[in-house]
């Protein structure tokens, strides 16, 4: 089990977030307090994901009541996750996020580590991925096209919003986690 703390560099926020490995899968909960374009929120969420660092569930909740809960179903036993189907905690298809294979929440630079630790690109090595991405506190959501660049291996990632156009390059600890993210997230000591 591994801990881990960030603050907002604007300094309106902190992030504690707790990681535990098992052979049967992964899971991460978090708890955030933070502020996105002036208005402040707190979020606690939680993602699964299976020993190959594929998401299968999301599950967010804020300090005013309102939730979102999505699993990611895939067909051939999960090993061809481009058909990922997500569903809504009421079973219910939510037929715009088909084909997205990670999470990204605007709240937490740990949705970072999903894509490069499911990668494991090799440097100079791009990949472009199809995200659910979760605008916090609205909790809006929609699917996105995302690009991950290795620039050195377990240290350095070129990302890129393709959609937005928007990129930065971050740098990771051996496990993937986000050290710093010029501009919005430091992992704190």
């Amino acid at each position: 089990m591994k801990t881990v703390r960030w603050s907002q560099q604007d300094g309106t926020g902190l992030e504690h977030l707790v990681l535990d490995e098992g052979e049967q899968g992964i899971v991460i909960e978090s708890v955030v307090a933070g502020e996105n374009g002036g208005e402040a929120f707190g979020l606690m969420y939680r993602i699964e994901c299976d020993a190959r660092w594929h998401v299968r569930r999301l599950a967010l909740r804020l300090a005013n009541g309102a939730s979102l809960d999505l699993q990611c179903r895939s067909g051939n036993n999960g090993r061809a996750h481009a058909l990922c189907t997500w569903f809504d905690a009421d079973g219910k298809p939510y037929p715009a996020l088909d084909g997205c294979i990670d999470v990204d929440l605007t709240a937490t630079p740990f949705t970072n580590t999903l894509p490069i630790r499911r990668l494991r690109l090799e440097p100079d090595e791009r990949h472009v991925i199809r995200v659910v991405y979760v605008n916090v506190p609205e909790l809006s959501v929609h699917a996105v096209e995302q690009a991950y660049t290795c620039i050195e291996t377990s240290r350095r990632y070129r990302y890129e919003g393709l959609d937005t156009g928007f990129s930065a390059e971050i740098s990771v600890d051996g496990d993937g986690l986000v050290l710093d993210y010029p501009g919005l997230f430091r992992r704190v000591s």
